[in-house]
């Protein structure tokens, strides 16, 4: 990706805007870590656990009717993770301490998922860009197909009808005491 760079001056200027984070993570939406500053922590888990909860914060996200996916926060004992919507293709991870001001957190983690998202789509639309194109691909016209000719019917020729003696229904049968 050619926006690493970038991405990494953001990922520092993050954390040195929010003092309490302990790391922070640009990752693709399939799980693949874009950038890292996460010490202590391996970056391939946290972003394949993060592709994880993104799906079903999406999920849940679409079920109840809140539209898009725009973050995710988790509270454990010993700190937060965060998780923000940067661009289409990538989100933001960020690792803070407990005693973390959530409302700073948020405010400083949209703004860099914003920057993030805009310089990784970017680099992947100058990629695209760069790419040689792609020859054109036409498939072979398939012949159209015979239409099937139509099932013949054969009639059996039905035995002549010969009459048959059935008493009368009308017929009505009276017995004496």
């Amino acid at each position: 990706m050619a926006a690493e760079a970038e991405v990494m001056d953001e990922l520092r200027r993050l954390r040195a805007r929010v003092p309490q984070l302990t790391g922070a993570l640009a990752a693709s939406v399939d799980g693949l870590v874009l950038v890292q500053d996460t010490p202590g922590v391996e970056p391939e888990t946290v972003a394949a656990l993060t592709a994880t909860a993104l799906s079903v914060a999406v999920r849940m996200a679409d079920a109840t009717g809140q539209g898009d996916f725009r973050e995710l926060l988790i509270r454990g004992v010993y700190g937060y993770v965060a998780t923000y919507a940067a661009g289409r293709t990538a989100v933001l991870t960020l690792l803070a301490q407990d005693r973390v001001n959530v409302g700073r957190l948020h405010l400083e983690g949209r703004r860099a998922g914003l920057r993030i998202g805009e310089l990784v789509d970017a680099a992947a639309e100058a990629e695209q860009a760069s790419a040689p194109p792609r020859p054109a691909v036409t498939p072979e016209p398939t012949p159209p197909a015979a239409p099937e000719p139509m099932p013949t019917r054969t009639r059996t020729p039905r035995a002549p009808r010969t009459p048959t003696t059935t008493p009368d229904a009308r017929t009505t049968t009276t017995t004496e005491n």
